[in-house]
């Protein structure tokens, strides 16, 4: 089976694929083939380097390297992905999958270069891997192209019909399903949060990824939201690293009390930066993951990644034990973090309002 190392954390694209009768890997213990097939990269954890570049993904232990060299058969995730991996791994074990010894995972990664996706997911599949993981849109679309036949199950935060991957929810169809962990209905909600926290900000910035596949949407229900609490929102844009600086001055310029930084896996991808330009800037703001708050964001509310991949993993047993992907429903993130980090708080010189501490399913200290 495949893993995306990135993520995210960006996002990845995951491919597992299981032969009909299994191999016996150099240990000697029968395995499965597993290989994970991500686009993305969290570069400030290391990651697994191998012929000077950094690849990430799951792929069967004792296979052949045919699309790498021989190093990537001890291929290993990354430290920083243990929340999507490890998750993963105990959705497999729920299915009666052990890796080591009846399954082997193997990892890829494109280091955010999405033009890469589709040369590793064909790696993936000479490798004869028994399925295909896609986490993020771009990773899936990749393997979906790639292959027909071989099943795929996608980790994304976007529609998978309005992106084309599957034809409904309830009946995919195909070798495609997955599971789907959507941050857009939650805007209203951060921004109430953002709200509570700064009540006398009366403009309220907004950073948005112009290349994400929820930014019309995202955009039109925080307009929406605003106008009920009756704030004004002032919508910027970063579509790469460098105009991260831009759009903080013009934000700081502007005057706006606090930020809200719409989902996307590129703005994941960089939360350490936006986490310290917020800081730099002595601008309070919230985010759409808890992994924001893990690295001195000051509050997250959003879909729970390690659970979406948990029951990914559980989705790729059941595919490995026979059952048909296109005969899978698209299942729907139900699980939801609050996270608040105190520390970053008193940095701001925040109060933090009882009511939201009490919700919190984490607190920082």
């Amino acid at each position: 089976m495949g893993l995306k190392a990135d993520i995210p954390s960006p996002e990845q694209l995951v491919a597992v694929r299981t032969p009909l009768t299994p191999f016996q890997d150099p240990d000697g213990c029968e395995t499965m083939r597993c290989v994970v097939l991500t686009p993305g990269g969290d570069y400030e954890t290391p990651g697994v380097h191998h012929a000077g570049r950094r690849r990430g993904g799951l792929a069967a232990r004792g296979a052949r390297a045919a699309d790498g060299d021989a190093s990537d058969r001890k291929s290993t995730p990354a430290a920083g992905f243990a929340y999507t991996v490890d998750p993963f791994r105990q959705g497999l074990n729920d299915a009666g999958f052990v890796e080591g010894k009846n399954v082997a995972i193997e990892y890829r990664w494109a280091d955010n270069q999405e033009d890469r996706l589709p040369g590793l997911a064909a790696g993936l599949l000479r490798r004869q891997v028994a399925a295909i993981v896609g986490a993020g849109v771009p990773a899936a679309q990749a393997g979906k192209a790639a292959t027909a036949t071989t099943p795929i199950v996608f980790v994304i935060g976007a529609d998978p019909v309005r992106v084309g991957l599957v034809a409904s929810i309830n009946r995919p169809s195909g070798n495609i399903t997955g599971v789907v962990f959507s941050v857009s209905p939650l805007a209203a909600k951060l921004l109430g949060m953002l709200h509570e926290l700064v009540p006398k900000a009366s403009i309220i910035a907004v950073l948005r990824d112009p290349n994400g596949p929820n930014f019309e949407s995202q955009s039109r229900d925080l307009e929406e939201a605003a106008r009920a609490v009756g704030r004004q929102i002032l919508m910027v844009n970063a579509a790469n690293e460098r105009e991260f600086h831009a759009a903080f001055a013009k934000v700081v310029q502007a005057g706006a009390g606090g930020l809200f930084i719409l989902a996307s896996v590129f703005f994941f991808s960089q939360r350490r930066l936006l986490v310290a330009l917020a800081a730099r800037h002595a601008l309070p703001a919230v985010y759409p993951l808890r992994e924001y708050a893990e690295v001195g964001g000051l509050i997250s509310y959003g879909p729970s990644q390690s659970d979406a991949y948990r029951r990914a993993g559980v989705y790729v047993g059941r595919i490995l034990k026979g059952e048909k992907p296109g005969d899978l429903p698209v299942e729907l993130g139900t699980k939801f973090d609050l996270v608040i980090n105190l520390a970053t708080a008193r940095a701001f010189d925040v109060e933090i309002p009882p009511s939201l501490l009490a919700l919190a399913d984490e607190v920082i200290e």
